[in-house]
């Protein structure tokens, strides 16, 4: 059998045609030859040679659209937001993206392997920790921001905002999920990072009112 040339063509096809019918049918209502049947000619075998399960497949959607729409790039050089606002900017670009928010609304009830999720975690810190630690430290530098625990919140919110977040790890309800959204917004007031405003919480209960109630 001859050898795929060009394998990242193949990923992207996948993820192509997976997002497509995760947005249209939901993850939970799109099966692995669904995908298959879209994708006209790869086989079931083909797409588990770069994808273990589905859960893989959604996981790899949810980083390729943040990575197309990067709230943090789009803020980052911006000369009229202070350090905290481009924060908050970056918050709300991305929780207007409709699109990745009705993955990320999907993605939350999912159960997922502990391999997986090790690499969820690892790769959420591993991206959004430098964004933090920079946008924090920015905001110290203009007044913006009064924090000594800049190196240590920027750890710790991508683990509270994805594996603290998710319910089949830490089972809870809708109300649940934004008591824990408050108590991070208390949190980092507290610490002299105050994320939270009331645009901010409108967005969270936009879509905490969207998902279902977590089983």
């Amino acid at each position: 059998m001859a050898r795929n040339k060009y394998p990242e063509v193949t990923v992207e096809r996948i993820l192509d045609v997976s997002q497509k019918l995760f947005l249209e049918k939901g993850y939970e209502n799109t099966t692995i030859q669904d995908i298959v049947d879209g994708l006209g000619g790869l086989t079931k075998g083909a797409v588990y040679h770069h994808f273990k399960s589905k859960e893989e497949i959604m996981d790899a959607v949810g980083d390729r659209m943040f990575f197309e729409n990067n709230p943090f790039e789009k803020v980052r050089s911006r000369t009229d937001l202070n350090g905290l606002q481009k924060l908050q900017e970056a918050i709300r670009i991305n929780g207007m993206d409709e699109a990745r928010s009705s993955i990320n609304r999907q993605a939350l009830p999912v159960k997922i392997s502990p391999r997986l999720l090790v690499e969820m975690v690892r790769s959420n810190c591993s991206v959004l920790t430098p964004y933090y630690f920079e946008l924090i430290e920015e905001g110290n530098r203009d007044g913006s921001i009064h924090t000594e625990y800049a190196r240590e919140i920027s750890e710790l919110l991508p683990l509270m905002t994805s594996l603290w977040m998710l319910p089949s790890v830490f089972p809870t309800t809708r109300e649940g999920i934004r008591r824990k959204f408050c108590f991070i917004g208390d949190m980092l007031e507290k610490m002299g990072v105050p994320l939270l405003d009331d645009s901010i919480m409108k967005l969270v209960d936009d879509f905490i009112f969207q998902m279902p109630e977590p089983k």
